[in-house]
């Protein structure tokens, strides 16, 4: 959430930045409504000072005072319904409007916008014709997407034999070598209260189309460990010495991802239910740290690709592709040969004081100050998603699997 004071300052350029993201909101009116909220608390307040006044008088209150004490308590009534009504709108107006992108990031409506800034690795040169991971998982007894559908319905898949071993391998090697980095391990819940959702920025925008509500009105399946972590800090103050704060969860996650049927219908990169590794960091109120910060997250998941031996590139986001809560955004992707392309795998944001604003997420400066902490985050490890560029990526001429050395120690073999 921006706060009123920033929108007020910078009512065009947070028009702009609304329509840049795709994400138009009528600042016009919410500024109407601010005036109008600050208006009537100060009517309340006058009309209160009243109240407060005649109840102090010791005496036996006249007629005319409890007349007029009869009539205060309906303006005071009449007035408070009304600022109920003009608060309700103005909150739910703020809840709307996107973070305002620094001033680097290209404005794009998609993906055609987004700037690539790095490349890492040898594209695989196949002297045979490569196979999908649909075709490995099915020649190799490695998933079976039949019976998930059966079992699961549309998206759902089962992984097998070693394929099993190698998923859970991953989110090991990735969790231990994060904690082994300083950042403190947690299993976070996926089962979330609507708060979270609101706090994070993920709700009111992601209601519709990504989040599966239960059937208790207040609980929610969260799509990140992010949503749970930030949630986590909701309303405390930290001591500015004890920042940066730095987290690795790791959390079952799920996402309707009603708006993308069409896309990517088989296989493994748009499931429903998947694991998630993420990272999360709070930090001080300092975009010059925040960055340094957020090029920290982004060498860690790097490391974790090129431990894998997986191309990939770096992809600095445009406008219309970076999220609502979101300052400054980077994609990592992998290449997949059955895409002749990348697919995203990991997300890395800064995302200002905007998360914090809305949990209530502070620290104590060294001037005496409360201000909001910063939050950034990105993706540490995805899968199933990233089995795709693992199984493509280094399958062999006779139909075999070669598995990275990284993950080797792990699983007990090096072949599929």
């Amino acid at each position: 959430m921006l706060s009123i004071d920033f929108i007020r300052q910078n009512k065009d350029k947070v028009i702009e930045a609304a329509k840049n993201k795709n994400r138009p909101v009528d600042v016009g009116r919410l500024l109407e409504l601010d005036e109008k909220r600050l208006a009537l608390l100060h009517q309340i307040q006058d009309i209160r000072t009243k109240r407060n006044t005649l109840s102090g008088i010791k005496e036996k209150p006249s007629s005319e005072a409890i007349a007029e004490g009869k009539k205060i308590k309906e303006q005071l009534r009449k007035l408070e319904e009304e600022f109920k009504v003009i608060d309700q709108e103005f909150t739910d107006l703020m809840l709307h409007v996107p973070n305002v992108p620094l001033d680097e990031v290209p404005v794009g409506k998609d993906e055609t916008s987004n700037v690539e800034i790095k490349q890492w690795g040898k594209l695989p040169d196949f002297k045979f014709t490569p196979k999908t991971h649909l075709e490995l998982g099915e020649d190799l007894d490695l998933i079976d997407f039949q019976r998930g559908s059966d079992v699961s319905g549309f998206r759902g898949n089962f992984l097998k034999n070693k394929l099993a071993h190698i998923h859970l391998a991953l989110l090991w090697h990735v969790f231990r070598k994060l904690t082994e980095k300083g950042y403190v391990p947690v299993v976070a819940p996926a089962i979330v209260k609507e708060f979270t959702l609101l706090g994070t920025g993920h709700f009111p925008w992601a209601k519709k189309d990504d989040v599966y509500i239960l059937n208790d009105p207040d609980k929610f399946l969260a799509g990140t460990a992010e949503v749970p972590m930030m949630a986590y800090h909701a309303n405390k103050v930290y001591n500015e010495v004890d920042l940066p704060l730095k987290f690795v969860a790791m959390s079952p996650c799920y996402r309707r991802e009603a708006g993308s049927y069409g896309k990517d219908t088989q296989g493994l990169y748009r499931v429903h239910e998947f694991w998630k590794i993420e990272q999360v960091i709070l930090a001080k109120n300092n975009l010059d740290e925040a960055r340094v910060l957020h090029e920290e997250l982004q060498r860690n998941s790097e490391e974790i690709l090129q431990e894998l031996e997986l191309p990939y590139r770096v992809m600095l986001m445009c406008t219309g592709e970076m999220g609502e809560p979101q300052l400054f955004k980077y994609d990592t992707e992998t290449w997949m040969p059955s895409r002749n392309g990348y697919g995203e795998t990991m997300s890395n944001s800064i995302m200002g004081d905007f998360q914090c604003r809305r949990l209530n997420i502070r620290y104590k400066d060294a001037d005496g100050g409360k201000p909001f902490c910063f939050s950034l985050n990105n993706t540490a490890l995805a899968s199933p998603r990233i089995l795709i560029p693992l199984l493509e990526n280094h399958q062999q001429k006779d139909g075999s699997i070669h598995i990275p050395k990284a993950l080797q120690e792990v699983v007990g073999f090096d072949t599929i």
